[in-house]
């Protein structure tokens, strides 16, 4: 949604003791789709107990609060447009002095009128979900038909009112074979930024073991974005730091990963794309849950993240800096002060592993990143 840190090699990684980069706010979890995969496990009307607008303010003002650099606001949810004070709490935010991106569903609700009026309310930018290259795909997995179509449409629209666009895709083994033509849309939309969702057993997603991909899997996606990277366009990945390892080894070692999904997603996107020709745009250091990372749900419960399911506390009672600065599981993440593998690796610093993924599959945000291949023994000594 907003540009994530560290730019260009030799950059030196932010600090985010004291504040995170990105605040996500789950304003509300009804929505009007039903997604396979939906952290959220989204319904169509409102949970009880969501933040009133009045609450929603003080969240607002407890953003503010966090000095110099407050974190970037994502209204999220659910679907944001389903809360009647949407844009009074984007007019709210943008009094504050507050950066905001708005992350809707796409839905009948999405309209030109609808993207013209977060345009005029202040948004930086808008994410939209695409997860396959083809409407069968896509509306399958967004259980409602026509959301592909309308996507591309909403993308386009929302471009011309000068709103900057994400596509934001979910990694997902029954899909992987069209994130080639997924990057393909990417371009011929000229969205600038592609953001990629490695699956977390929370939600929905948690239902059965048929969207995962194993490490071997993961490793050649990630792979794959570092080609896919070299176009120019933003590539940027939730629950995969290992991006971030991958990328060291490809500018140290070259094309050191030899496995048939990888060779496949690669020669789909040169025969798509022509062979890249730009250095690498991903980013060497960035964030993890709860470092640069903070998320608000539809009650008020903090979390590291929004696929991190700790409660940190709540801000109806709370206080939202003191919470991000003082409670120990984060400092231990700042820190990494991890367990295993992670805990052991040369790279943790950059990366640190999904402390989402490392929670879901032994209930410990400190242990090592299953996903990672890094945390097999055929590639402990690599680390």
């Amino acid at each position: 949604m907003t540009p994530h840190p560290g730019g260009p090699q030799g950059h030196h990684p932010r600090d985010y003791s004291q504040a995170p980069l990105l605040l996500f706010w789950e304003m509300t979890r009804a929505c009007p789709l039903s997604c396979v995969h939906c952290r959220a496990s989204a319904i169509p009307d409102p949970l009880p107990g969501e933040l009133s607008p009045a609450e929603g303010r003080r969240l607002l003002d407890q953003v503010a609060s966090f000095g110099e650099h407050p974190p970037t606001v994502i209204f999220t949810g659910g679907d944001p447009l389903r809360r009647q004070d949407l844009f009074d709490l984007l007019s709210y935010a943008r009094d504050l002095g507050l950066r905001f991106g708005v992350s809707p569903a796409v839905s009948q609700g999405l309209t030109r009128d609808t993207l013209s009026r977060l345009a005029d309310a202040g948004a930086s930018a808008l994410s939209l979900s695409l997860d396959g290259s083809r409407p069968e795909t896509h509306d399958a997995i967004r259980r409602q038909n026509g959301t592909f179509e309308r996507t591309l449409q909403a993308a386009g629209e929302a471009r011309d009112l000068g709103l900057r666009v994400q596509i934001n895709t979910t990694v997902m083994a029954e899909t992987v074979g069209e994130l080639p033509e997924i990057f393909h849309i990417l371009r011929q939309l000229d969205v600038r930024a592609w953001e990629l969702f490695f699956l977390i057993k929370v939600g929905r997603g948690a239902e059965g073991d048929t969207h995962d991909l194993p490490p071997a899997g993961c490793e050649s996606v990630a792979n794959f974005l570092y080609d896919a990277s070299r176009y120019g366009i933003t590539v940027r990945t939730v629950e995969a730091p290992f991006l971030r390892r991958v990328l060291r080894m490809r500018e140290e070692r070259g094309e050191y990963w030899d496995d048939p999904l990888y060779r496949t997603l690669r020669s789909d996107l040169i025969a798509l794309e022509g062979a890249p020709s730009m250095p690498s745009g991903l980013a060497p250091v960035g964030t993890l849950d709860g470092d640069g990372i903070l998320f608000v749900a539809n009650d008020g419960t903090v979390y590291p993240g929004g696929l991190l399911p700790y409660a940190l506390g709540n801000i109806k009672d709370g206080d939202l800096p003191s919470i991000y600065r003082s409670h120990e599981l984060l400092r231990q993440i700042r820190r990494r002060a991890f367990t295993g593998a992670c805990g052991a690796c040369s790279l943790r610093q950059a990366c640190g592993g999904s402390r989402a993924r490392a929670y879901a599959t032994t209930g410990d945000a400190l242990a090592s990143d299953p996903a990672c291949v890094w945390t097999s023994a055929a590639f402990a000594d690599g680390g």
